[in-house]
């Protein structure tokens, strides 16, 4: 018989209309697994990622963007993250620019309701800070079915926050995370991949990156596809797949990346 048995207690924010508790079926099928296990569901798309080095690179001054992007509506995450949940944390870590983004699903549930977002957020936050030991969450962005955008790892939305969300290629790089599965035969909904589209063409505008273009990165880690110090030429808007050894953000969204490269790069005014 499979029991969930939450790896963290309830907090307050459970009371708030927005952070309904997660559908019985969904814990359910989390319950029928060992241990952390249950936690650790909520985290699979989490493999392939590295913690940031100490490192700091100096803010630049930013050159107007030729082609810049209206910001989309971003929720704060002080919407999903309270005080009983929060663990202390070093400061927030910079590069110079965001160049690439890449595209992640968290191996969730699909059958949520969108005000359950933030207390499935939570429940990332807990099994990475928590059973992981990382020190936030790993993706800068969450986005959720209904087409949501939260804020994730800590910095500044327009900042350029060194994440943990790619092995290998963590620098100059933005982690969007689709709150779900997205494997082969899964449905994609509209308002998810319009959302990622708009995030993407405004983070991307920030420093004139087309969506459609590819961009050079170095490698920081030989766990990556590509050994430590080596320059893989990659897409501006990839997959998380593109990066490391993962089915990782399943095919059903992988699909759908050529066109939401596209509707990004309309955003940005290109031809």
């Amino acid at each position: 018989m499979c029991v969930f048995r939450p790896a963290f207690r309830r907090t307050r924010g459970a009371r708030r209309r927005r952070t309904a508790r997660i559908p019985g079926a969904a814990l359910v099928a989390l319950g029928c697994l060992p241990g952390l296990a249950a936690v650790t569901a909520l985290v699979l798309c989490a493999s392939g990622v590295e913690r940031p080095t100490a490192a700091v690179r100096p803010l630049a001054a930013r050159p107007a963007a030729l082609h810049a992007a209206s910001r989309p509506p971003i929720v704060p995450r002080s919407e999903w993250l309270d005080e009983d949940t929060r663990r202390k944390q070093p400061p927030p870590r910079y590069d110079d620019k965001v160049v690439a983004v890449f595209i992640h699903h968290t191996d969730s549930p699909n059958a949520y309701d969108c005000a359950e977002a933030p207390r499935i957020i939570r429940y990332l936050y807990t099994g990475q800070t928590g059973g992981r030991d990382w020190d936030d969450i790993g993706y800068n962005f969450l986005v959720d079915r209904c087409g949501t955008i939260y804020e994730g790892r800590a910095g500044g939305t327009d900042r350029p926050v060194t994440g943990a969300h790619t092995q290998g290629f963590n620098h100059r790089t933005a982690g969007i995370a689709a709150l779900g599965t997205f494997t082969a035969g899964a449905e994609v909904p509209k308002a998810m991949t319009d959302s990622i589209a708009a995030l993407a063409a405004w983070k991307l505008g920030l420093s004139d990156t087309d969506p459609r273009a590819k961009v050079r990165l170095v490698s920081s880690n030989s766990g990556s596809r590509y050994s430590r110090g080596t320059t893989a030429t990659l897409h501006a808007l990839a997959g998380h797949t593109d990066g490391y050894m993962t089915s990782c953000p399943g095919a059903a969204l992988s699909a759908r990346l050529p066109e939401i490269r596209g509707l990004a790069a309309r955003l940005q005014g290109r031809r």
